[in-house]
C-alpha cells in the first residue's frame, strides 16, 4: 500500500517514508491510498487472538512487506513485553451496559504507552537497518511526551525533543517527562499552552530545510502510525465482548486531538461494525461544537481537572474532513486555507448530516466530570481518572437501551491526583509513580518564542 498527503501535493510514498516523514512536505497529513476492508468473517476469526497477534493481522494489511514479518513481531513483542497486564489493554465490566478498556497498563500509566511503545521500536529499528540519523520533535498536553521518551530513552541514534506547556500539565505527568536523565533526552517546558507548542512543531515541520538539515521526526499523531497504532485496541475491544444479546456496541472516547477518535473512525472503515462513536471531551469542546453546529472554530482555552484535552486546535481534524470530503484533495485544501484565513470552517447540507451520522459528542463541565468520578467509585468502587470521567459523562449521555458501550480510559487516576483529591477521594499511588516524587528534574523553561526554540534545538541537535 502507498500513502499520500491530504492536500495532494506529494508522490505517493511507501510504510517506512511515510513514518519518516510525519508531517507531509505539502503541510498535510498522510493517509493511505486505499483502506483495507475486513470481511465479517475474518473479524470473526481475529476474535481469538491475543493484542499482539491483532496487532501484526491489522499492520500486515498497511506495511507493504517492507519490515520482514519475524521483524515486525519482534517488535510488537518488545514494545508490550514490559505493560503490567497480560492483555495489554484488559476489557473491565462495570455493569451490564459499561466496560472499561483499561489502556493505562504500559510505562507510564497511560493510553499513549500503546502507540508509543511500537514507535520508539520501530523508530530503533529503521535507524539500524537505514542508518538513519532521528531526531525526534513532539508537542505533548501530558501524556505523549512521557510515553514517547519512554519509548525511545537510552536509544542509540535517537535523540527526542518534548515541548510542553509550562505549568499546565499535571505534576505527575511532567515528572514523568522532566525526571529522565538520558543524554538523548531534552525537555522544553513553554511558557503558553499546548496550541501554541503544537503551532511551533507544525511550522518547524513545515520548514523543509529545517527538517531537513535536522531530520526531524514526528511523534505526535500528525504521524499516521500512531493512528494505526491505535486502531488495534478498538477492534480488540470490540471483538472481546461476546454474547452482548444482540445489542449494539458503541465506543466512547476521550479526545482532544482528534486522534484517539479517528483511530476508531479509521477502524469503523475498515469494517468494525462500531455503532456509535461518542467523542468526550472537556470545556475547551471545539470537536463538541463542530458536531452540534458544523463550525468547527477554535475558542478561547480554558484549564479544567482533565488537562490532557485542554487543546482548541485538533490536528487531526485535517485527516477526518479529507475523508468526509470524499477523499478530495482540492476541496480540502480549500477548507484548510480558509481555516488559516478565517479562523473557523463550517460545513452544512449533507455533509453535515454525515458529520452528525460519523459521531455524537458531549463536552463535560469540570463539575460534571468531578461528580462522575465520586459517583463510580461509591457505587462501582472503580476510580476513574478525569479523562476517563469523561468518557463516562458521555456514554449516560448517549448510551441506549438495546447497547453497550465501550468508554476507554485513558489515563491511571494517580497521574491526576490533583483532580482526584478535590473529590475527597485519596487513592494509593503506584510504586513507580510515587518514585518519581523523590528524582531531581532536567527540563529547560523557555517563551513561547519560535526562535528561542530553535535555539535550544540547534544545541540539542548539533
Amino acid at each position: 500500500m502507498e500513502y499520500i498527503s491530504t492536500r495532494g501535493n506529494v508522490e505517493a510514498r511507501g510504510f517506512i517514508d511515510t513514518v519518516l516523514m510525519g508531517l507531509a512536505d505539502d503541510g498535510g497529513l498522510m493517509v493511505p491510498v486505499q483502506i483495507p476492508v475486513i470481511s465479517p468473517d475474518t473479524l470473526e476469526e481475529w476474535r481469538k487472538l491475543s493484542f499482539q497477534e491483532l496487532f501484526l493481522e491489522i499492520f500486515s494489511h498497511y506495511t507493504n512487506d517492507e519490515i520482514p514479518y519475524d521483524d515486525l513481531k519482534e517488535m510488537v513483542y518488545t514494545s508490550y513485553g514490559n505493560f503490567r497486564a497480560p492483555e495489554v489493554t484488559p476489557l473491565h465490566k462495570v455493569n451490564d451496559s459499561l466496560y472499561v478498556l483499561e489502556l493505562f497498563h504500559g510505562p507510564t500509566f497511560a493510553f499513549k504507552d500503546v502507540a508509543l511503545q511500537f514507535m520508539g521500536e520501530l523508530y530503533s529499528y529503521i535507524a539500524k537497518v537505514r542508518g538513519e540519523i532521528i531526531h525526534i520533535l513532539g508537542a505533548t498536553s501530558g501524556d505523549t511526551g512521557a510515553a514517547a521518551i519512554q519509548g525511545v530513552r537510552g536509544k542509540e541514534g535517537i535523540k527526542i525533543c518534548i515541548l510542553h506547556p509550562h505549568n499546565k500539565v499535571s505534576k505527575v505527568q511532567e515528572l514523568q517527562m522532566t525526571t529522565v536523565d538520558d543524554s538523548n533526552v531534552l525537555n522544553l517546558s513553554v511558557e503558553g499552552n499546548f496550541d501554541d507548542c503544537q503551532k511551533v512543531i507544525k511550522e518547524l515541520f513545515a520548514d523543509l530545510d529545517f527538517k531537513g538539515k535536522y531530520h526531524l521526526r514526528a511523534i505526535n499523531s500528525i504521524n499516521f502510525v500512531r493512528i494505526l497504532a491505535q486502531t488495534v485496541y478498538y477492534f480488540y475491544a470490540y471483538l472481546q465482548i461476546e454474547n452482548s444479546g444482540g445489542k449494539k456496541i458503541n465506543i466512547s472516547v476521550p479526545s482532544g486531538n482528534f486522534g484517539n477518535i479517528f483511530s476508531g473512525f479509521l477502524a469503523k472503515k475498515m469494517g468494525l461494525p462500531i455503532n456509535k462513536l461518542i467523542i468526550a471531551t472537556n470545556e475547551n469542546n471545539i470537536l463538541e461544537r463542530f458536531v452540534l453546529t458544523g463550525e468547527y472554530k477554535p475558542g478561547g482555552f480554558t484549564s479544567t481537572y482533565s488537562p490532557s484535552m485542554d487543546i482548541q486546535v485538533a490536528s487531526n481534524f485535517e485527516r477526518y474532513l479529507y475523508y468526509l470530503l470524499d477523499e478530495n484533495a482540492v476541496k480540502l485544501s480549500e477548507y484548510m486555507a480558509g481555516l488559516a484565513a478565517e479562523g473557523k470552517i463550517t460545513v452544512d447540507g449533507e455533509l453535515f448530516t454525515q458529520v452528525q451520522a460519523d459521531f455524537a459528542a458531549l463536552g463535560v463541565k469540570n463539575e460534571q466530570c468531578l461528580e462522575t468520578i465520586s459517583k463510580y467509585e461509591q457505587e462501582y468502587s472503580y476510580l476513574l481518572d478525569p479523562h476517563t470521567a469523561c468518557g463516562i459523562a458521555a456514554y449516560e449521555a448517549f448510551g441506549g437501551p438495546d447497547e453497550v458501550t465501550v468508554t476507554f480510559a485513558t489515563a491511571h487516576p494517580a497521574k491526576f491526583d490533583e483532580a482526584i483529591a478535590l473529590t475527597g477521594i485519596k487513592q494509593e499511588f503506584p510504586a513507580p509513580i510515587s518514585a518519581l516524587f523523590e528524582m531531581p528534574q532536567h527540563m529547560t523553561v523557555v517563551e513561547h518564542d519560535k526562535a528561542a526554540i530553535v535555539r535550544e534545538l540547534q544545541a540539542f541537535y548539533g
